[in-house]
């Protein structure tokens, strides 16, 4: 089963070099749905697993200048306490509930669908403070609401593995007057630095399958490194909101409501019928416009 972990973690490596997001929520649904982990495990696995692939992103993105470090420290403040917290609980569940998979398995699904909307909104979101290029000075308001933005999450990450790209980039673009791309370099180091927090408190609570994380980081770094070396045809757009559907799909998967296999199927063929539309109109031959006409 080796070779299906390194497939696996080279795919998320590839979305996550292209997007620029925490594709990497999409770990633990996979462990949990395709490889039969128990979700305690799954979760830090996942953990784990990011905070050793990020890592690589959080270097590069801080040799591109495109990190605010103090935003970061102030969210880091918030989450890294707050998401050893989560790792207490999710623990502490496991150890003392018989139906503690159940539970987690509750929590890790609805923070996916959860998590699925939030990147709907952070496709189409127009509000908010507009991106500027400006250095960014941080005031008392900008600290106090990083400190609370980390601790919130932090917890979810800490519990689920779920929301170290999602919710933090969703605020942020909605809060603080930064850049697309400044925004990606923040949330990829302080995710990077949280999940270092969060896993080291799964290793030292056994929740963490070494053998299975070495063989996705054969796979997840490499896709990393290949795909951030240059851009896809797809659009941002759809690459967000294919991402979103998978999210909410696999929520929906581990909630498990009744006639969740009809919902995940159509989603499934909904997904494949727009992909397949969006595929058929790239190769359809572009109209010269007036000027090119003209010339």
């Amino acid at each position: 089963m080796n070779w299906q972990f390194t497939l696996s973690g080279f795919l998320i490596g590839c979305l996550v070099g292209v997007t620029g997001m925490g594709g990497g929520s999409l770990l633990t649904p996979i462990l949990v749905i395709f490889f039969g982990f128990k979700p305690t495990l799954a979760v830090g696995t996942d953990i784990l697993h990011g905070a050793i692939f990020k890592s690589f992103g959080a270097v590069r993105h801080r040799r591109l200048g495109t990190v605010h470090l103090r935003l970061v420290v102030w969210m880091f403040l918030g989450s890294g306490p707050m998401s050893l917290l989560g790792v207490a609980v999710a623990t502490w569940l496991s150890h003392h509930y018989g139906s503690a998979e159940t539970i987690e398995a509750y929590a890790i699904g609805i923070a996916l669908v959860i998590g699925g909307l939030g990147l709907v909104a952070k496709t189409f979101v127009k509000i908010g403070v507009q991106p500027d290029d400006a250095p960014f000075l941080l005031t008392n308001r900008d600290r106090l609401i990083a400190f609370a933005l980390g601790a919130t999450c932090g917890f979810i990450v800490g519990l689920t593995s779920v929301g170290s790209g999602t919710f933090f980039g969703l605020v942020m673009v909605m809060v603080f007057p930064l850049t697309v791309a400044k925004i990606v370099g923040t949330d990829i180091f302080h995710a990077a630095l949280l999940l270092w927090v969060a896993g080291f408190g799964h290793l030292v609570a056994g929740n963490v399958d070494l053998h299975a994380m070495a063989w996705l980081l054969l796979g997840s770094i490499p896709g990393i490194l290949l795909t951030s070396q240059f851009t896809l045809k797809v659009p941002e757009r759809a690459l967000r909101l294919g991402l979103a559907a998978v999210l909410m799909l696999s929520g929906i998967k581990l909630v498990d409501p009744p006639n969740s296999d009809w919902v995940i199927a159509a989603g499934a063929v909904v997904a494949g019928l727009a992909f397949a539309t969006w595929a058929l109109l790239q190769r359809r031959p572009r109209r010269p416009s007036a000027a090119e006409t003209a010339s």
